[in-house]
């Protein structure tokens, strides 16, 4: 399960320490405008080494277009897009053949596959989110004509919602050896009425699923999300007047199809599992053991994930405005 959407489908490639992390792109429509200076802000929003809170790894991320453009316009072709990997310190890691690091997939890559990566945590690492940004740039370069943009914010970290407070959390764990998680929320603009299908392609259905394939996100909300639960129906149904609706509790979605108002969704980002205080594991031979994993890792991936979580809304969205061209025409609002 390497290729994601039904009609702007993508395939990543690469690992954490291998020689590059890419995407190949098959169903994007002809005559967007891209180059890569389109997909770079992107990909220097989620690359590592921007400062003392995230990790040290210090990649440039140099998007390069290999195929699927011709004079900055998008020609149908598939678009190869590929980022070589310049720092990889793979010795860091050798400590870890042997053992499994709580919180990671190492445990469950070794029971499915057999062997595993233990190199950065290869095709499990945070790194693989980059082929996803690139992708979801050129999705959002395709949504731009149709008045749709897409924001994302972090709201939460460890529990408190002041900027400056947020930063000093982070701060606390990194010192401590430990790490915080936090909530992100993405907010899509502009998206006309009338996305998604039901019963089985509903538009919220698909939002979740792509924004729970982020490696460290563990729950999603869309609209009141879990607050719902706490509302009785007068509370949570949104008013409907001549003017539209008069408000947005559902967060844009009702019966899996799209209300043409912003589409809000939540995210809950877990703790980097990978800290420096002593955790208690097993080795591959079943043993107790103790673990501390060194290396470079962000205290806190809450902040790197909003252009992850960005690019995985946009990349559902166009799936979903190109699916709707079998029924109108493409973008029709």
């Amino acid at each position: 399960m390497n290729t994601f959407g039904r009609n702007f489908r993508c395939a990543t490639f690469g690992e954490s320490h291998g020689r590059a992390v890419g995407v190949v792109i098959d169903g994007c429509p002809p005559g967007i405008n891209l180059t890569e200076a389109d997909i770079q802000p992107y990909l220097d929003r989620r690359r590592p080494g921007k400062g003392p809170l995230e990790s040290a790894r210090q990649e440039p991320d140099r998007v390069e277009i290999l195929s699927g453009t011709f004079e900055g316009r998008t020609t149908g072709a598939p678009i190869a897009l590929i980022v070589m990997n310049r720092d990889q310190r793979s010795g860091d890691y050798n400590t870890l053949r042997d053992l499994f690091r709580p919180g990671h997939a190492d445990y469950t890559w070794q029971v499915k596959y057999g062997l595993r990566d233990h190199h950065g945590g290869g095709r499990s690492s945070g790194r693989e989110t980059l082929a996803r940004v690139a992708a979801g740039a050129v999705a959002v370069r395709s949504l731009a004509p149709h008045g749709i943009t897409i924001r994302g914010r972090v709201v939460e970290i460890h529990g408190v919602t002041e900027p400056e407070a947020m930063e000093a959390e982070i701060r606390a764990a990194r010192d401590a050896g430990d790490s915080v998680g936090g909530i992100v929320e993405v907010t899509a603009t502009g998206c006309p009425a009338g996305l998604g299908d039901p019963v089985f392609g509903k538009l919220d259905a698909a939002i979740a699923g792509a924004l729970m394939g982020i490696g460290a996100v563990k729950g999603v909300e869309i609209g009141e999300g879990f607050g719902a639960a706490r509302l009785f129906g007068s509370e949570m149904n949104d008013p409907i007047t001549a003017d539209g609706f008069a408000s947005n509790r559902a967060g844009g979605i009702l019966g899996g199809i799209s209300t043409g108002q912003d589409i809000v969704v939540r995210i809950a980002v877990k703790p980097t599992p990978s800290i420096r205080r002593v955790q208690r594991t097993v080795d591959i031979a079943g043993e107790e053991r103790e673990i501390s994993v060194g290396g470079r890792h962000d205290p806190c991936i809450a902040p790197r994930i909003v252009p992850v979580a960005e690019c995985m809304l946009a990349l559902v969205l166009i799936d979903a405005m190109l699916e709707q061209a079998k029924y109108r025409g493409f973008g029709e609002r």
